[in-house]
């Protein structure tokens, strides 16, 4: 059985492997300066508008790293979720590498509200204080949940008004863009978002992403900040291609749209489950559950997956492109084999 850990555990979709494989014919100009680069901007500019520019990195890491930079001068800050990535899973690259320091707010879904931004809207222009310039939200969220395209509009209006950015983390924004039923530009450029990170590794890619700047005037100096970034591929072909299979056609949508209902099958399976609680509502690919004590470890036995709050226990189970239905049932039913066992201990 495929672990339930994180949709990277997946691997690559035949589709990109053989994207990948026909861009390594022959040689081609190194640097990104090469026909799939070039067509992969332009699939980029396709789905956000013909304002985008963009700019491929190796990771979400670098993405948000680069964005960041580019997005800020030193004595300015970034406001985020609590349980951002780029808060507790990028290792302080923000704020050592990027420069950048993060302000943040605790979130009870993962998700920002204006009222929430209001905290660190405070000392504005004194000089001993560090100036709030951008605000960053990530779709699907760290928990799961997503915004609504009107939720993201009042962000934007509301970060607007402060001379504030809104910058999408959007590793997962596949995912969210697919359950919600709309285009990727809709839930980013239509609604106001000024920078993405787009998010292509944990959707079936080898390994990619991407800075796209939406706003016109914003991020001077991009293009350096990524070499000097350690984000600048000189095979960019093979990047490149990959984005070409994702963006193409619509291999970017039935990727997430199989990851999200795997996720949904497996929370309609275990919420009667008796001793499982749903946390988090299922809204992408991932599902968030309480269950007895005791009861992860035995199913680690059989099943990687991680303990995301190790005060409560906490779980946090992901799907990916390539969760089959069978696997989720399977999984379903030893979680609620364990679940009975520790009940009926109890």
């Amino acid at each position: 059985m495929k672990g339930f850990a994180s949709d990277n555990y997946a691997g690559v979709h035949p589709e990109v492997l053989a994207a990948i494989a026909e861009a390594n014919v022959d040689h081609a100009v190194a640097y990104g300066e090469d026909p799939w680069t070039a067509r992969a901007e332009g699939l980029l500019r396709d789905h956000f508008g013909p304002s985008a520019r963009s700019w491929l990195v190796f990771n979400g890491t670098g993405a948000n790293v680069l964005a960041f930079r580019a997005l800020c001068r030193p004595w300015q800050a970034v406001i985020c979720a609590d349980t951002a990535h780029v808060n507790v899973d990028e290792g302080g690259a923000p704020e050592f590498i990027g420069g950048t320091k993060l302000l943040t707010v605790p979130t009870p879904d993962g998700k920002l509200t204006p009222g929430m931004v209001d905290l660190h809207l405070t000392r504005v222009g004194d000089e001993h204080a560090v100036q709030p310039r951008v605000v960053s939200v990530t779709q699907s969220t760290e928990l799961g949940t997503r915004y609504e395209p009107g939720e993201l509009r009042e962000l934007a209006d509301h970060a607007h008004a402060h001379d504030l950015l809104l910058h999408v983390d959007g590793s997962r924004l596949a995912n969210a863009a697919a359950g919600l039923g709309v285009s990727l530009r809709e839930t980013s450029t239509d609604v106001g978002v000024d920078a993405l990170s787009f998010g292509g590794t944990k959707n079936g890619l080898l390994g990619g992403e991407a800075l796209v700047l939406l706003s016109d005037g914003i991020g001077e100096g991009a293009t350096y900040l990524r070499k000097q970034t350690l984000q600048l591929a000189s095979k960019g072909r093979f990047l490149a291609a990959q984005f070409v299979a994702l963006l193409e056609g619509d291999l970017w949508r039935s990727s997430a749209e199989h990851a999200n209902s795997m996720a949904a099958r497996l929370a309609t399976a275990v919420a009667e489950v008796p001793g499982v609680t749903l946390t988090q509502r299922v809204q992408a690919n991932a599902v968030f559950a309480l269950v007895p004590p005791g009861v992860a470890d035995r199913l680690r036995e059989d099943v990687r997956f991680y303990t995301w709050d190790e005060t409560t226990g906490e779980v946090r189970w992901m799907c990916s492109w390539d969760t089959t239905e069978d696997e989720v049932d399977a999984f379903a039913d030893r979680i609620a084999q364990a679940c009975g066992a520790a009940v009926a201990a109890g």
